[in-house]
């Protein structure tokens, strides 16, 4: 198997629809997991990325995905995706209804058609600002 389509299927599968059963399919029982915010090693690894499904999906559920960029080496993916959705769920605060545009870099070591490592590199400032919590931020509420 090419190691591009577990990380493919990830985002189609995982990310885009929410569901998180995709994780024990596709990611080795023992993952090491770098990504920021989801650090970890096999069952707490594995339980931080279903979180993540979660969340992302609540926050942007039409998600959609496009694969823009992969390079493949000795089981090591990079691939740059560009992520398009809504902000229509709730983003550390109400939802904005606008437009999210992103990149995320994932760096994966893949063996036997399975992740067993991952880095992840979500521009969360760009969801940040493109959702309106960076204007909810430098904007604090006056009290009347």
């Amino acid at each position: 198997m090419d190691t591009i389509t577990p990380l493919r299927r990830m985002f189609a599968e995982g990310f885009a629809t929410g569901d998180t059963a995709i994780v024990d399919e596709l990611c080795a029982p023992d993952l090491i997991e770098h990504q920021f915010g989801l650090a970890g090693r096999g069952p707490t690894a594995i339980q931080k990325v279903k979180d993540a499904i979660r969340d992302v999906h609540t926050a942007i559920p039409d998600l959609e995905f496009t694969v823009e960029d992969w390079a493949e080496k000795d089981g090591t993916t990079w691939i740059r995706v560009r992520v398009t959705a809504t902000a229509t769920g709730p983003f550390f605060g109400p939802p904005s209804g606008r437009p999210v545009d992103i990149t995320v870099v994932d760096i994966a070591r893949v063996v036997d058609g399975r992740i067993v490592e991952h880095w992840g590199v979500p521009d969360r400032f760009a969801l940040l600002a493109q959702t309106g919590v960076l204007d909810r931020l430098a904007r604090p509420e006056r009290v009347a």
